[in-house]
């Protein structure tokens, strides 16, 4: 049985911290026989395309040795980048005062998209400020967040 994403990140978010990263989250998407495993990683310096490659090749043996995967898949490092995707509370929290997107689950007040200001965290509650409304959205109830990059 091939292992879930949980079981992924936590065979993997440690090689990334040992190399002096911050292991900012994973994506894994099966299709069709083969799948793709994207692994963004962060640091308080950035992110080079060494650094990725670095990580990559230490995944990639890690990953030969432990075989989560059953089907071919590809793996891609990157950094988050500017539209960066957020996978915890914490991530959501560290980013108040930008502006983001979120996905929901199941519809809340008749919608499951919401666009606007990240006003902050609380109560494991991401807080979104569009205008004059302010919308309190359960983290659970969250399927997909990241940052709109706002250019001056």
């Amino acid at each position: 049985m091939a292992a879930s994403t949980a079981q992924i990140q936590e065979l993997i978010a440690p090689t990334v911290v040992d190399m002096g990263f911050e292991f900012w989250g994973l994506e894994y998407q099966t299709q069709s026989g083969s799948a793709l495993l994207r692994v963004f990683i962060e640091s308080p310096n950035g992110i080079s395309v060494d650094d990725c490659a670095q990580v990559s090749r230490q995944l990639s043996l890690l990953l030969d040795v432990e075989d989560p995967i059953r089907s071919e898949y590809r793996l891609e490092v990157s950094s988050p980048g500017m539209s960066r995707p957020f996978f915890t509370l914490d991530q959501y929290a560290r980013h108040s005062g930008f502006f983001v997107k979120v996905k929901l689950r199941f519809a809340f007040e008749g919608r499951k998209q919401f666009k606007g200001l990240l006003a902050g965290v609380e109560n494991d509650e991401v807080l979104i400020r569009n205008g004059e409304d302010e919308y309190a959205l359960p983290f659970e109830a969250i399927e997909k967040g990241s940052m709109i990059p706002q250019f001056e």
